[in-house]
């Protein structure tokens, strides 16, 4: 096994693009990442490209990545596809990272590309519903209600009437997390307003304008607990990362120390610690030879507010039942304990869900190099990106971790 590094990243802007494809998207951030990293398109050795909805949306199916970036002057190299539900991107870069490390290519190129603004509702609401058990839908409907029963929704609560299912899902997490530790919609509405915040400071964001806690808390309806303001938009947009067996630039090379994807569907809902995230989350902190805490700053899968107070806790980043109250206390928010999303994170950097986990992974190099301008979190060593998605049972179908070294300086 040798090491891997991360050379490049490119990002365009998240949010709604009329005007741009898939393609355009993705080229634009390759382009980027390419040039960050010093090196030629003919260079690339492979390429694994990441996309979630292109085939529910647009029907295009099997060669994603050879039509997306045809005109990026490639060789004609490998062009491996990956679809893995909001781990897309992230699986994107495992199987990138896991070239290199298995000797089969020098340089990989990783990249994540997503359109879904321009979908019809009924497309866009098919998208979402291919990443659950769609033949099981009726009991596992059955089983979220219950598995949030033990928080009664207020009978004067209203619903969003055209919304994913995986808002219903979320809601059914939150209910379950107010029963089991006694959080409450003001700590999800901190954790929101913290993220909004943050992204005050990233032009590549979505949207970049402040919410207070009552603002989020006022905010129109979802499904209780949830408001908009707590809960990720529908976004377009593309990342990339060059990932590389040696450091192009020693001062500026992000390493890769870990990198597990987990699958779930057999916790039973009971102990926490028994959850995919938290068991990926151990395994990864065993092969990067670290503790959650020595994290400097995090990227975590807060599709709705709720996601994040979960994540925190599962990477052992808060204790179990205080991923709402450290956003409370200001831990994770810029200048406190431990950082997290400090782009805005998916309520509002955005989620253009093929690309997500490479947009975690541009933050962070970003913070690790030293070169997040305002949100730049001071001294920032070693960082963790958590990105999960799909549901099968009470949990996500897929959780990744990364954690990623700082530059030798």
């Amino acid at each position: 096994m040798t090491h891997s590094f991360i050379n490049g990243v490119g990002m365009t802007r998240f949010g709604r693009h009329p005007d741009e494809t898939v393609s355009s998207l993705a080229l634009s951030a390759c382009r980027d990442a390419l040039i960050d990293a010093q090196v030629d398109p003919r260079e690339i050795d492979a390429v694994v490209f990441g996309n979630a909805t292109w085939g529910a949306m647009g029907g295009q199916h099997g060669i994603r990545g050879q039509l997306a970036l045809q005109n990026l002057g490639l060789r004609p190299v490998p062009i491996i596809n990956v679809e893995n539900a909001c781990c897309s991107a992230t699986t994107a870069l495992q199987v990138a990272t896991a070239y290199v490390k298995g000797g089969l290519a020098e340089t990989v190129l990783a990249v994540g590309s997503e359109v879904m603004s321009q979908a019809g509702l009924p497309e866009l609401l098919a998208a979402f519903e291919g990443s659950w058990d769609v033949a099981g839908r009726e009991q596992s409907i059955e089983r979220l209600a219950d598995w949030g029963s033990k928080t009664p929704v207020p009978p004067d609560a209203v619903e969003l009437a055209s919304r994913t299912v995986f808002m219903d899902i979320y809601a059914a997490f939150a209910r379950d997390h107010m029963a089991r530790f006694g959080s409450t919609p003001e700590q999800f509405a901190a954790v929101s307003s913290k993220n909004h915040m943050h992204s005050v400071h990233n032009p590549r964001a979505q949207f970049q304008k402040p919410f207070t806690v009552n603002e989020v808390l006022e905010g129109r309806a979802v499904v209780w607990p949830l408001t908009v303001p707590m809960c990720s938009p529908v976004s377009d947009g593309a990342a990339a990362a060059v990932v590389s067996a040696k450091a192009v630039d020693k001062s500026r090379a992000v390493r890769i120390l870990a990198q597990r994807i987990g699958h779930g569907g057999s916790w039973d809902g009971v102990d926490p610690r028994g959850h995919v995230s938290h068991q990926t989350g151990l395994l990864s902190f065993a092969d990067a030879g670290v503790d959650p805490g020595d994290i400097d700053v995090a990227e975590v899968h807060d599709a709705t507010a709720v996601g994040e107070v979960q994540q925190v806790e599962h990477m052992g980043l808060v204790p179990y039942g205080e991923g709402g109250l450290a956003a409370v206390r200001g831990e994770t928010a810029l200048g406190g304990r431990i950082p997290v999303n400090p782009s805005g994170g998916l309520e509002s950097r955005g989620h253009p869900i093929g690309a997500t986990g490479l947009a975690q992974v541009f933050e962070l190099v970003n913070q690790l190099r030293g070169e997040a301008g305002a949100r730049q979190v001071d001294g920032a060593r070693l960082a963790l990106a958590e990105n999960s998605g799909g549901l099968v049972g009470v949990e996500e179908a897929a959780v990744a971790v990364t954690i990623l070294e700082a530059p030798a300086r």
